[in-house]
């Protein structure tokens, strides 16, 4: 299986391959068998990944986007190992510690494979053309008489070959090719294709270190207690009951992060996480709230949000005069819908270790989605250079886009600053739930006109809500309509020909801190725009299906997704008595996926018997990687419309565990089917685009079953 092994490299010459560059004749310490020289074959990309092959053919590849659950310590590598010709079993994958060279190393927005997908092959097939030509060289032959195998270059018709060890030295004083030419995807072993995922085993015996597995000599244990309105003041506090714990070393004052500022929160360490929790909960603390208690409300929020609603958004984007023709027409409708804030609350809570060492360098290991910011915030916060941080990133149990704000790492770095030890800080569940940030809460004002021979004929998306943007960097001025909400829905996006088509936002501020969530506003302004669309094609007597046609007419990708959900529906037959569909699609991370739910009426009140999913992500790694995370889509997706959402009330989160912030269960799951649109259009994303369509097409199923058009998550399926 492949390898995890943490090495440190010694690199001594880089050259260019256009937007690529290499990196030829590495230094490793600490192999097994003692210094070796390797040969580096580096892409020095946009994520700049690095091939290392070893005189003994070790193959080591440095992954640069840290894995969550995504897959990304399979993708990457296959990426390479396609082009490479080598096996993924022979693979030693290294993570990305943050340096600059390695380039971006954000996991998030769906953007592992799309955006590795040309790059890294191009690095495998150059790094195969300079062993190919070293081999021709030895043998004094033309490179067309060689190709590579399993690890080996071999002699046409005779029973010669070099194995990629053997060449590597040789392979590193050749020009670095300009344009290797990769493999025809008719070609591919790899890629496209079933393989299984080599790190599975070690995930589900245990074997496997994630980040709140870290164990460090001499650690301590911190448990952080922070404002209950998150952005109160510390005024005072008792620690005398706490420090009466056995096994407590110091109760402190840290920083407490949160988006756009920070506030105090105390910490409890201790040489155990038992005690430092234990003693977190007989601290006695005095808090000011200030005007939270009245700000931080979400029915005051959502109120604001209704007025803001009745007025006229910012521009984002327009065709045609929408007032004017909505004004004039007889035939028009409208509707809010509205979406509720959700917790990330991955299944491993926030954790961190660092240790900020007597010589001035700091170590830092952690479940973060991008070591690079990792690294730039650690130097920040501690005044020192880059170059004395090192990041160590772990597994990610789960992150949703929770894990890319690290203020649980700062809080360990400033820890094990004034302890002068290493300090592992694990948030508790109820830190986690209670303290953000969310997915926001957003409404869509949606209108629309149905024209002339019932077409659907204009559209109007007003988004309402809060802005990551602007929330997070200040970066959003009064005048300007959020660009990531222009991305998601702009007719350029969900390829909706609407003659007449409108597309607005208006800001609401909160204090109520928000993050980017999977999907990021998809799941919120997907609900609203699928289900209005099937509203217009009701109002106009259409099919949904054959109402989306019409709209995609131009879209022929789009046309074909549309095209096979129906086919599969058709495939599935009639369906049995009391029993009815709805579906809805949506286009992010340039996949678009479709889905259909299939509802029934049960004594207990509606039940969700099967989900049909339809992916086009375009060229993929593995088939079963993209079932895995559509599956994955559809339970958050199910989740997000029938389970409560996060409220605040007094000042405070009201959900503070998994009893009353619920999930879907097992007994919950319905049955799924997921079929992939097999194409050669460039990656898409699939971390995400699945979970979009889910909440609309179950809430146009209901429709379908009861008559009710219901615009408000989440949604009782007890009493509907």
């Amino acid at each position: 299986m492949m390898k995890n092994v943490n090495t440190r490299r010694d690199f001594i010459k880089l050259s260019s391959l256009g937007g690529l560059g290499l990196v030829l004749g590495v230094n490793q310490l600490g192999h097994a068998a003692g210094v070796k020289k390797l040969t580096v074959a580096a892409a020095e990309l946009e994520i700049n990944p690095f091939v290392i092959i070893g005189t003994d053919g070790i193959v080591t590849l440095v992954n640069s986007r840290p894995d969550m659950g995504q897959g990304s310590t399979q993708a990457v590598p296959s990426l390479i190992a396609e082009e490479l010709e080598i096996d993924l079993k022979d693979i030693n994958l290294i993570q990305s510690d943050g340096r600059r060279k390695y380039g971006s190393q954000q996991s998030g927005g769906s953007s592992t494979v799309r955006g590795l997908w040309t790059n890294l092959r191009k690095a495998g097939a150059s790094a195969k053309e300079m062993l190919i030509e070293a081999a021709a060289n030895q043998w004094g032959v033309s490179t067309d008489q060689c190709y590579a195998e399993n690890g080996k270059v071999i002699l046409k018709g005779q029973n010669k070959s070099l194995g990629y060890g053997e060449l590597a030295e040789a392979a590193s004083k050749l020009p670095v090719p300009e344009n290797p030419k990769l493999k025809d995807p008719a070609d591919f072993r790899y890629l496209m294709k079933f393989n299984k995922r080599l790190d599975v085993p070690d995930r589900v015996t245990g074997k496997a270190v994630f980040g709140i597995d870290v164990e460090v000599p001499g650690m301590l244990y911190a448990s952080v207690i922070h404002p209950p309105s998150v952005q109160g003041k510390l005024i005072s506090f008792d620690d005398s009951a706490a420090r009466k714990v056995i096994g407590v070393k110091e109760v402190l004052k840290t920083k407490s992060y949160y988006p756009g500022g920070d506030t105090e929160a105390l910490a409890v360490v201790a040489d155990n996480y038992w005690s430092a929790q234990k003693a977190a909960k007989l601290l006695d603390i005095k808090w000011d709230d200030g005007d939270l208690k009245k700000t931080l409300n979400t029915d005051k929020y959502v109120s604001d949000m209704y007025e803001a609603a009745k007025g006229e958004g910012i521009n984002s984007e327009e065709d045609g005069d929408f007032n004017a023709f909505y004004a004039a027409s007889e035939n028009k409708l409208e509707g809010i819908y509205e979406t509720p804030f959700l917790s990330h609350s991955a299944i491993e809570p926030v954790n961190a270790t660092a240790h900020v060492k007597e010589d001035g360098t700091v170590d830092v290991w952690a479940p973060i989605q991008g070591p690079d910011g990792a690294l730039s915030e650690t130097a920040g916060l501690l005044g020192i250079s880059p170059d004395k941080v090192k990041i160590h990133p772990q597994l990610l149990g789960g992150s949703f886009g929770r894990k890319a704000f690290m203020n649980f790492m700062k809080e360990a770095v400033d820890l094990s600053r004034q302890m002068k030890a290493p300090v592992k800080v694990i948030w508790s569940r109820e830190e986690d739930m209670s303290q953000g940030p969310y997915r926001p809460a957003m409404l869509s004002k949606m209108q629309g006109v149905i024209g002339r021979g019932n077409s659907l004929a204009a559209l109007s998306h007003h988004a309402v809500g809060e802005s990551i943007m602007g929330q997070h960097w200040g970066g959003l001025m009064p005048y300007q309509a959020d660009g990531w909400i222009g991305g998601e829905l702009s007719k350029d996006n969900h390829k909706y020909n609407f003659p007449v088509h409108k597309l607005t936002y208006s800001r609401v501020k909160t204090q109520i801190p928000i993050l980017w969530w999977r999907s990021v506003y998809a799941s919120n302004f997907g609900w609203g725009q699928e289900c209005f669309i099937d509203e217009m094609a009701h109002k106009a007597g259409k099919d949904p299906i054959a109402a989306r046609k019409e709209l995609l007419k131009n879209s022929p990708r789009d046309l074909k997704v549309i095209a096979k959900l129906e086919e599969v529906l058709e495939k599935q037959g009639a369906l049995p008595d009391g029993h009815v569909r709805g579906i809805a699609m949506f286009r992010s991370f340039e996949t678009m996926s479709a889905a259909a739910v299939q509802l029934t009426k049960t004594d207990e009140g509606l039940k969700v018997v099967k989900v049909t999913s339809i992916v086009d992500c375009g060229m993929h790694v593995n088939p079963d990687h993209v079932k895995a995370q559509t599956e994955g889509n559809i339970v958050m997706g199910l989740s997000a419309a029938v389970k409560g959402g996060i409220t605040f009330s007094n000042g405070k989160c009201d959900q503070q565990n998994f009893h009353n912030y619920q999930f879907m269960r097992f007994a919950e799951m319905p049955e799924v089917d997921i079929h992939i649109v097999e194409n050669m259009e460039h990656p898409g994303g699939v971390g995400e685009p699945g979970l979009p369509p889910i909440a609309p097409a179950l809430g146009n199923a209901i429709f379908n079953l009861t008559g009710k058009r219901l615009r408000k998550l989440p949604i009782d399926l007890a009493s509907v």
